[in-house]
């Protein structure tokens, strides 16, 4: 191989190494709702030149729950798999109790049950929705905060639509999360709508259903301050890739 072409192959692993952790952005802590590239879950990414990308995952404690590992490990799995260019996805988990039983359950695409065995009660589809109904109330709270702010009365929030909100980051994210749970999504859906039956928030039961999305808001963002900080305490002398700063 002349000097040229290692530069070009080179090259073109580092794109596809780009590309890959563009995948992975996509890819969420399920209690959290941060991507693990920001949160500094993704300790190394390297493309081969036969097209093999293998990523090191690394969680803030060696006791992570083993569902919420299981689900990144199986999302950035799905995610890295399906970028053009890679024949093949080797995700490791590193530095978890559990990490033998999920790198090869996830590999050999045995779901958690084929994984755990006797351990594992149920796949984890349900707990899946759960962790996005939380960040659909999570999402409300970021949304509405700035209209309240702004002097919206109760009256008029119940009567917004996602249309009618001045766009943003957290009303994008808000109708993402929405969509994936199949709720109203739309410029014409209601702006406060149940995160279980996708109904309408009405005037009467507003206070509670602000107050539910605060907590829960409040809630996730301590989660992750704490998660951050246990992470930097574990690996003090490692950022993750494209991690970012606490917010």
């Amino acid at each position: 191989m002349t000097e040229t072409s290692t530069v070009s192959v080179a090259l073109d692993t580092a794109v596809l190494a780009a590309t890959v952790m563009t995948a992975l952005d996509t890819v969420r802590d399920p209690e959290l709702d941060e991507p693990v590239t920001r949160l500094g879950f993704v300790a190394s990414c390297t493309v081969s030149e036969d097209g093999v990308a293998a990523v090191h995952l690394r969680l803030p404690t060696y006791f992570c729950a083993p569902n919420f590992a299981f689900l990144m490990v199986a999302d950035a799995f799905e995610a890295v798999s399906g970028v053009p260019g890679v024949s093949r996805a080797e995700i490791v988990l590193d530095d978890h109790f559990a990490s033998d039983q999920i790198n090869g359950g996830v590999a050999a695409r045995s779901g958690f049950v084929g994984s755990f065995g006797a351990l594992a009660e149920s796949e984890l589809d349900s707990l899946r929705v759960d962790f996005v109904r939380k960040a659909v109330l999570a999402g409300t709270d970021r949304v509405c905060r700035p209209l309240l702010a702004a002097g919206r009365t109760s009256d008029e929030l119940a009567a917004l639509t996602l249309g009618e909100v001045p766009p943003s980051a957290d009303g994008d994210r808000l109708r993402a999360r929405r969509a994936e749970l199949g709720l109203p999504s739309g410029d014409d859906s209601p702006l406060l709508v149940d995160a279980v039956t996708g109904e309408a928030i009405g005037v009467a039961a507003l206070p509670l259903h602000l107050r539910k999305a605060r907590l829960t808001r409040v809630s996730t963002e301590a989660n992750g301050g704490i998660c951050r900080g246990m992470l930097r305490d574990r690996y003090p002398h490692l950022s993750g890739l494209g991690q970012e700063d606490d917010a």
